[in-house]
């Protein structure tokens, strides 16, 4: 392309061509000038990987001093040219030297691809077609095998084929992949008449009448990529490549239209009124930007990588400049960046498509937005309609356009109130109409923003039963969103650098709208089915969507988000025409939109003291209706396989728990009396044995078993038990699978020992089980019931429970003293390694509040191999029983909290020794070694 031609000059700092060929030339001398011998081929080849390093190294500095991403694609793209040049000549004058050659023997080695196109990644592949007149000859072939093993040899990756004019032309018309590599070929060296006639012959032969074909097919092969890298372009890790709004985008557009319009370079499409001139800006800042990334990405990898993953994100912000500002890493912003940059990039594929289908290229496949397909040329579609209710706007081919350029400027409400009628008669956008959207931005001002009848309609768009999500999306990537909800538009683009989270904060509120939509309309049942039910019931509707769409709105900022967003919605909720009423129950939610989840997955939920305090945060049945559907939506919209049936459960249980204290049919039964009642519904259900037998049996648990284990499970630990007795075994284990929940639950008994949950929290660590939950009761005469809960890993019942069992044996075979457990843990927990990328800051809190008969101990840090082993080999040397413990993850921070006693049975009141306990618990997520932490096995009960 004419604006990427290369002068050497301007790369001459890179390599000397000249020089290096006279030092290869001389490296032949003693040789009569003859390249042949294998000790001149290694000569030959140090000087060439030593002048290819000195001129990638050089481009690395480049990069690094001036920034430029399209520039240094460039400088790596010349150096090859030069390496490959010099290659071609030794070869043609050195080793294989015909004086006086037949016209078949010629060639022209031609770059396709990317690197055809002028530019090359540190670690791209280079890809060369060896053009011949004729049939290969032998000269030909032992040139272009001896020039591909020099480049194997230099340890460059190389695509490589060697065909003639004609079989250029006759493949190109019926394989789309060769099409595309002639199309964007580009001369190197050799005969550039042979070049010269495959570029007519492509034009004529194949271009010329099929660019229907073509564009279709290159739609197809996007969206088909698309599906694979992941269809949103706000994957927080995504693929500078192939992803959504990266690279291959950008080629894709430009193959398009190189292809239609016959251009050489991207500026000939401002002359052909293709792109504007800002447009054009856009294009070359967007491409300058994804290469600087892309290079940088390689030169730090060392290898070809395309995904900016967590662990190199941060280096490459550095490498970038990037620092940090109040609220935001410097990696958040650098992602922020990337993320406006693939935006653009999506900006500009309807901007392409809208021109094209003006000419009558294109015509709609789908009713999604970009969603198009190709036609024949001179098709058209029904004449225009006019929309009687929304004057200014007519309906074409089942899409909405405007009637004229001036239908915004003339009413900028009509901004707005396009998208409510694109919802609400289910049209998609026309191209050309997000076209004049976009040039129109300027127009939602202050005005507008507080206008009642734009507020009203998007009022409508947020609650609407058809599509919000979709609708949402489209008025963000055109830009009106974040105009329009400027504390929208500052989380625009914006990554939070965690595992957690899989998607830039706008596209989690509106993934989080869709989702609340999938419940309203029943679809989401079988993940959470109170939610589904409950949501017919609530009384506001339009105050849940609201609270959705602003429950993280606040991101990015130095104070805590949730009451940073209740003050914004207190702020906006007003001018979207809530009442006083309304904007307080929304602000309300987005202040506590996470108290739900946090409180179900970290807190006991048999202890009446958690749920007294929920319900003195929730006050009403309303509200806790509107919290838990929230609650559900957020989990479910932060990404795939985030919410799982365990967590549901446990909401669910909240819920209900919750529930009679705001109904009013809480009945305050003293301790003694909930007991006797849970003693004596074991008994009516064990009727199949002696009397005496179930006396003597109910006598063996603490009070504590009895308020906090539910029937069922009473049961099964009471048929346990007996077998174990009956056959006078100290240690019994039972699987058993919750399909539904997602998990499998362990119950282990043994004899009593402040290590036991350590043991076999080493053992689940052992096998690759994953702790979700733990509860752990003893019994009078000096045993223990343990039940973990494990994440569940198999889709078949007897699979899982297979698992299970190998888990158990384990943990029975580590308590028996069979299983040397601390060298196992250390030697697994070493191979795997921390998540260096991440930074998490350790927080221990012990709290005595929180639990009438426990005191809390809340452990917060980066989550690592053998933490939860670590964690509670240290509880066990500090001389602390665990009754129960709750084990969160959220992606790379990890949240467990341990409800513990003294030995004696009494919370820990000692400050001092709350301060040792904080103290030894920071060094075990440190992971730094703990004195006298003893041995874990355990024979006998104590």
């Amino acid at each position: 392309m004419d604006d990427m031609k290369f002068q050497a000059e301007d790369f001459s700092e890179l390599i000397d061509a000249d020089a290096l060929r006279q030092k290869l030339t001389d490296l032949t001398a003693p040789h009569d000038g003859v390249g042949t011998d294998p000790k001149v081929r290694s000569a030959v080849l140090a000087e060439l990987k030593a002048a290819m390093k000195h001129g990638r190294d050089l481009a690395e500095r480049r990069l690094n001093e001036d920034g430029g991403g399209l520039s240094c694609a460039q400088r790596l793209s010349h150096l090859q040219d030069e390496i490959i040049r010099v290659v071609y000549d030794f070869a043609l004058w050195h080793v294989y030297r015909i004086t006086n050659p037949s016209a078949a023997e010629r060639m022209a080695v031609v770059a396709v691809g990317g690197y055809g196109r002028g530019t090359l990644a540190p670690g791209s592949d280079v890809d060369l077609l060896f053009v011949l007149p004729y049939k290969q000859t032998p000269w030909g072939e032992q040139v272009v095998e001896y020039i591909l093993y020099m480049l194997w040899d230099l340890g460059l990756k190389v695509g490589h084929a060697t065909r003639t004019v004609d079989e250029c032309i006759r493949l190109s018309r019926s394989d789309m992949t060769i099409r595309t590599a002639i199309l964007e070929a580009r001369f190197i060296w050799g005969d550039e008449a042979l070049f010269d006639d495959l570029q007519a012959r492509f034009d004529q032969e194949v271009v010329a009448g099929t660019s229907s074909e073509f564009i279709a097919a290159k739609l197809a092969e996007r969206d088909e990529r698309h599906k694979r890298q992941g269809t949103s372009r706000y994957l927080v890790e995504p693929n500078i490549k192939e992803g959504k709004g990266g690279l291959r985008d950008l080629n894709t557009l430009f193959w398009i239209a190189k292809y239609h319009y016959r251009v050489r370079s991207q500026v000939e499409l401002v002359s052909r009124g293709v792109l504007s001139r800002g447009e054009y800006n856009r294009f070359v800042k967007s491409e300058d930007f994804l290469w600087a990334v892309r290079c940088h990405l390689h030169f730090l990898t060392g290898r070809p990588e395309e995904r900016l993953s967590f662990d190199v994100q941060r280096e490459i912000a550095i490498r970038l400049g990037y620092t940090q500002h109040p609220g935001m890493k410097d990696v958040e912003r650098f992602m922020k960046h990337y993320f406006l940059v693939a935006k653009d990039v999506g900006d500009l594929t309807r901007i392409l498509c809208a021109a094209l289908e003006a000419q009558h290229v294109k015509s709609p496949r789908s009713q999604g937005f970009g969603g198009l397909m190709l036609k024949l040329r001179g098709a058209r579609g029904p004449a225009a309609q006019p929309i009687r209710e929304a004057p200014g706007f007519v309906v074409e081919n089942g899409r909405i356009n405007a009637a004229g350029d001036g239908v915004f400027r003339d009413d900028p409400v009509n901004l707005i109130r396009v998208f409510q009628i694109a919802d609400r008669l289910e049209y998609s956008l026309h191209p050309e109409l997000m076209k004049l959207i976009h040039r129109s931005l300027k127009l939602i001002n202050a005005a507008l923003r507080d206008n009642p009848e734009a507020n009203r309609l998007f009022l409508s768009i947020l609650t609407s039963r058809n599509a919000p999500e979709a609708t949402l999306r489209a008025m963000n990537e055109a830009g009106v969103l974040g105009r329009f909800v400027p504390d929208f538009g500052k989380v625009v683009a914006m990554m939070q650098f965690n595992m957690y989270h899989h998607y830039t904060v706008d596209e989690h509120l509106i993934r989080s709208i869709g989702v609340l939509a999938e419940v309203e309309r029943g679809r989401s049942g079988e993940d959470h089915p109170l939610a589904s039910r409950l949501i017919g019931t609530i009384q506001n509707r339009r105050v849940l969507y609201v609270a959705m769409f602003l429950h993280d709105i606040a991101k990015g900022r130095p104070e805590d988000h949730s009451i940073a967003g209740a003050r914004i919605a207190r702020k906006l909720c007003p001018r979207f025409g809530l009442n006083d009423n309304e904007t307080d129950t929304v602000a309300w939610l987005v202040e506590h939109h996470l108290d739900m989840s946090t409180m179900a997955q970290s807190r006991d939920l048999s202890d009446r003291k958690t749920i007294a305090d929920f319900a003195s945060i929730v006050q009403s049945m309303e509200r806790l209706k509107l919290l838990l559907i929230l609650t559900v939506a957020d989990i479910r919209a932060v990404g795939p396989g985030v919410f799982n049936g365990w967590k549901g459960q446990l909401l669910r249980t909240l819920y209900y728990e919750c529930e009679p204290h705001l109904s009013g049919g809480h009945s305050e039964l003293s301790r003694k009396e909930v007991v006797s009642e849970a003693k004596a519904a074991l008994e009516a259900r064990l009727a199949h044995w002696p009397e005496s037998e179930r006396k003597a049996y109910v006598g063996r648990h603490y009070p504590a078993y009895w308020l906090r284990v539910d029937p069922d499970r009473t049961v099964a630990h009471a048929e346990l038990i007996r077998r174990a007795d009956a056959e006078n075994r100290k240690f019994a284990a039972e699987v058993t699978t919750h399909a539904f929940e997602g998990v499998t639950e362990i119950t282990v008994l043994a004899p009593d020992h402040p290590r036991l949950l350590s043991s076999i929290a080493g053992a689940c660590f052992v096998t690759g089980a994953n702790i979700v939950d733990a509860q752990i009761d003893t019994t009078t005469d000096g045993f223990a019931l343990d039940t973990i809960f494990i994440s569940r890993e198999l889709p078949d019942d007897a699979d899982e429970r297979r698992r299970g069992e190998r888990i158990t044996d384990l943990i029975l075979k580590t308590l028996r003293g069979e299983a040397p457990l601390p060298d196992t843990v250390a030697r697994k927990a070493a191979a795997k390694g921390r998540m260096k990328a991440f930074r998490v800051a350790s927080d221990v809190i012990v709290n005595n509040s929180w639990s009438d008969g426990y005191t809390v101990i809340e452990v917060t840090g980066l989550d690592r191999p053998g933490l939860l082993y670590d964690l509670t080999r240290a509880i066990a040397t500090l001389n602390l029983n665990i009754g129960s413990a709750h084990i969160s993850t959220f992606g790379e921070r990890v949240v467990d909290v341990f409800y513990v006693t003294d030995l004696t049975g009494q919370k820990i009141a000692n400050v001092g020794r709350q301060d040792v306990i904080r103290e030894r618990l920071r060094d075990a997520v440190e992971g730094r070694p703990e004195a006298g932490s003893g041995a874990l096995v355990m024979q006998t009960a104590p």
